[in-house]
């Protein structure tokens, strides 16, 4: 009797852990089709927009049409490209810091959010410093390639991009990679530098990972400078964050 007991015993337990890792088995199978789908998602909505992607005026000062963007969605503001990366995609801006966390650009709920523009600067992006937003992602997806300039060969060679307006465009210079925790108020507050920059400057030279120092020298040449910074979370550390930030050149002085 004591015999059948414990081999009953034995069956369940084969049985309860068997069932356990088939469980365990299936979660797994569906993480990895779920985070696919995510990527995938992420991927159609680059290449749809990709064929809408503003054309620069070459006769003018660098404004682009914007119709089709805006038909999908008025809160559009402008378009960021960095040269050598994958980050080429439209910035919004809406109503708040988490209108676009997990939203795309058609509207749609989307863990990959889309690229948005702090709410605390204006859609024309004529105040001093402008801060734009991105999820990081594998497979060069947003803002995932933002951990390239943490290579500083890659930092160092790689300095250009483009952010193009409706009624004007901008060469971007990129002069500083910075980690810094989420909480950090000179970056995350650029309220502070819709005028002035000069504490940021000071801030990303004691503070970058690299700097391309002559591109600061310039900023401070300028009557009227302007910063774009780029966010994303830093892969490492979940309350950290990787930031470039670059000059805005308008086009017309290029």
């Amino acid at each position: 009797m004591a015999r059948r007991i414990l081999k009953l015993c034995d069956s369940l337990l084969t049985f309860v852990l068997t069932l356990v890792l088939v469980v365990f088995g299936a979660y797994a199978a569906y993480a990895l089709w779920d985070n696919h789908q995510v990527y995938a998602e992420a991927e159609d909505v680059q290449a749809a927009l990709l064929k809408i992607k503003p054309v620069i005026d070459e006769e003018g000062d660098g404004g682009a049409s914007f119709e089709k963007l805006l038909a999908i969605n008025e809160d559009v503001c402008g378009w960021i490209t960095l040269d050598n990366t994958e980050i080429d995609y439209p910035i919004v801006q809406g109503e708040n810091i988490l209108s676009y966390i997990n939203t795309d650009v058609y509207g749609n709920f989307a863990l990959a959010g889309s690229i948005f523009l702090d709410p605390a600067n204006t859609t024309d992006f004529q105040d001093a410093y402008c801060l734009i937003y991105g999820h990081h992602m594998d497979e060069h997806k947003m803002f995932g390639d933002l951990d390239l300039y943490e290579d500083e060969d890659f930092f160092d060679e790689n300095t250009t991009g483009m952010l193009i307006l409706p009624d004007r465009s901008y060469y971007l210079e990129i002069f500083a990679c910075l980690q810094v925790v989420s909480s950090e108020d000179v970056i995350f507050s650029p309220d502070q530098w819709l005028t002035d920059p000069e504490g940021l400057l000071e801030f990303a030279e004691e503070n970058a990972l690299y700097l391309h120092e002559d591109t600061i020298a310039a900023l401070r040449e300028d009557e009227t400078p302007q910063i774009l910074g780029l966010s994303t979370c830093f892969s490492e550390f979940t309350d950290a964050r990787t930031v470039l930030l670059a000059r805005m050149v308008p086009y017309s002085q290029g």
